[in-house]
Order: C-alpha cells, then sequence, then structure tokens
C-alpha cells in the first residue's frame, strides 16, 4: 500500500493526483467515513474489469439504495441532480456519491480536461465522460451519512453551481475535444485485454484454432463444386474476413468501428500473404504427387496454414493493430 500526502486541500486534485500515478487498470475511491459498506466495492469494478462499461458510479437514489441521512443534504442532493438532469441533460442519477471508479485509459484521457480540484470534479469528469459517448455504469448502494462531517453543504452547493455554469459554457461554445477523446478510446487496447505477448498469443491461438477448423469444413465442402484452388482462395478467404474481426476485438481489444475499414484491409493484405503460402504449398503437392487424396491435400494445406498462421500473428501485432497512442497535446483546453 502507498500513501499519498498532499498540502493542499481539495478531493479532485487528489484524485488527480493519485489516479494520474496509479498503474492499477481500474483506479477507484469511496468516502473516508465509509458511508458505503466496502462490500459493494467489487459489484463498483467488475464492469470495469469485465470490459463491459467505463466509469462505475454509486448511486443514492435508485429504488434498490437504502439511504440514511438528514433531510437538508438530501433536499440539497437532489435539487443538485435534478438542476444538472435539466440543464446539462445528463443521463447518471447521482453526480456526488462518494464512490467511484474508473478504467485507467478513461481517466488519463479524461483528466486533463476536467479543471475542477474540488467538490465539482467528480460531476465536471462524468459529465466529460458521458459526452464522450462512454458507458456509466450505476450501482445502488446502500449509504449511511455520518453526522459528524465536515464539509460545507451550501459553499460546497454554491461552488457546484458555478461549476454548472462554466462547463455548460464550455460545452455549448464547442472548446472540448470530446470527439477526439471518444475516438483515441475507441481504438486503444482496453486495459481489461491481457497486452502480454503470452497472453496474445494463447487468445490468437484459440481464434487460430477455430479458423483452422471452419477453413478445413469449408475446404471440404467447397472442392467439389469449385476445386481445389478456388476452394482454397474462397475457404480461405471467408474465414480471413472472421479472423480479423475476432482477433481485432479478443486478441488486441480494438473497440469500435473507427479504421474497422483498414484494419480488414490490412487483413487482407495478409490474408494474401497466406493465400500465396498455401496455394503454393498445394501447387508443389499436386507438381510431386498428382492426384493425391482430398485428406492428403487437406493435410498439407492445413501445416501451410499454420506456418502462416504464425507469420499472419507478427503482422497482426506488429503492423495491423499496433498500439495507438492517444493524441493529448491539445487536451489541455
Amino acid at each position: 500500500m502507498v500513501v499519498v500526502h498532499l498540502d493542499r486541500k481539495g478531493r479532485g486534485g487528489a484524485l488527480r493526483s493519485a489516479w494520474s500515478a496509479s498503474r492499477a487498470q481500474v483506479v477507484a475511491y469511496m468516502d473516508v467515513d465509509l458511508s458505503t459498506d466496502l462490500a459493494a466495492l467489487l459489484p463498483l469494478v467488475a464492469p470495469l474489469v469485465s470490459g463491459h462499461s467505463d466509469l462505475a458510479i454509486g448511486t443514492r437514489l435508485h429504488r434498490a439504495s437504502r439511504v440514511v441521512r438528514g433531510p437538508r443534504r438530501e433536499v440539497i442532493s437532489r435539487c443538485y441532480n435534478v438542476l444538472l438532469r435539466t440543464s446539462l441533460h445528463v443521463g447518471f442519477s447521482d453526480a456526488q456519491c462518494g464512490f467511484k471508479a474508473v478504467r485507467k485509459d478513461v481517466a488519463d484521457a479524461l483528466l486533463p480536461l476536467v479543471v475542477d480540484d474540488a467538490w465539482f470534479f467528480d460531476t465536471e469528469l462524468l459529465v466529460l465522460a458521458e459526452r464522450a459517448g462512454l458507458r456509466i455504469h450505476e450501482v445502488p448502494v446502500d449509504w449511511v451519512d455520518d453526522p459528524d462531517s465536515r464539509v460545507d453543504v451550501l459553499a460546497t452547493a454554491a461552488a457546484d453551481l458555478r461549476g454548472l455554469a462554466r462547463l455548460g459554457g464550455s460545452l455549448a461554445r464547442g472548446e472540448l475535444p470530446l470527439a477526439d477523446v471518444a475516438a483515441a478510446l475507441r481504438t486503444r487496447p482496453s486495459p481489461t485485454t491481457p497486452a502480454g505477448l503470452l497472453s496474445q498469443v494463447l487468445r490468437f491461438g484459440v481464434v487460430g484454432v477455430a479458423s483452422t477448423v471452419a477453413y478445413a469444413l469449408l475446404y471440404l465442402v467447397l472442392r467439389e463444386p469449385l476445386g481445389g484452388q478456388a476452394a482454397n482462395l474462397t475457404a480461405l478467404l471467408v474465414t480471413a474476413v472472421a479472423n480479423t474481426a475476432a482477433n481485432r476485438a479478443f486478441t488486441f481489444g480494438v473497440r469500435g468501428a473507427r479504421r474497422l475499414g483498414r484494419h480488414q484491409a490490412q487483413g487482407l493484405v495478409v490474408f494474401g500473404i497466406c493465400w500465396a503460402l498455401t496455394s503454393g504449398a498445394l501447387a508443389a503437392l499436386h507438381a510431386a504427387a498428382p492426384g493425391v487424396s482430398h485428406g492428403v491435400e487437406v493435410a498439407v494445406l492445413t501445416a501451410a496454414n499454420l506456418v502462416g498462421t504464425v507469420l499472419r500473428f507478427l503482422l497482426l501485432r506488429t503492423w495491423v493493430f499496433r498500439r495507438q497512442r492517444v493524441p493529448s497535446a491539445d487536451w489541455s483546453g
């Protein structure tokens, strides 16, 4: 465990400092008074670890939540969230609940855009994430307010209103490059997809086995009506498109439609190399042993396909799906 001490006050500043320095795949925080029980931590981070969400927040406003707090804070909190929904048209229900988690790559992309370093930090981060099209998961929480809280509710509410006005103006004027953030995050490999060579090899192997089986079956089906070379080309083309799509999402963790066409085009170039390899093997077989059985053809083509698979992995990893850098030079606003 690492403890970080900051001389300057401000929850947002503390989170910015700790999250930026963290090497974890998911970063999170909860109020120090444990208003939300630690048992809720796993449901909070699970959708981020699985890759199904980009941010996760606790909500005290869900019908399944159980909340114990004074009427003053209840009224102020609900009024603030209503104002947030009507002024900025947000979809999340509880911006200020002190129980949140974010994927690290998402935090790295959004933190340079967040101006506030105090209590409005949470709201600003969530609004920017939603406007960028990121997925926010809400977890109903059991919340027990700390009666000894040192937070000045009225001063915090006034600061939040100023933050709403500032953020709303920035969004209205189009000053924030949220489209660039969204595009970069969609093409960046997911942090929940293991990036190590061994992990990628294992995932690529699973896809490769499935592709090889599908290829062999397609070739056997198409061999009689199309002939050997045409059956090989057709089966390889069909499985190549499916293989590229599967490796894009499963092996290298690339999400979204951006660069999809380019990735498939590059995949077809790799396919051409593999096709030349297998076609050459088939031609060499027929030249050396005319009239061989279909089973021998399949065995030779499968062996050639396995060699091509190794080459395919190297090209996909180093060329087609090499890691994309997130453009961040102009994100400071």
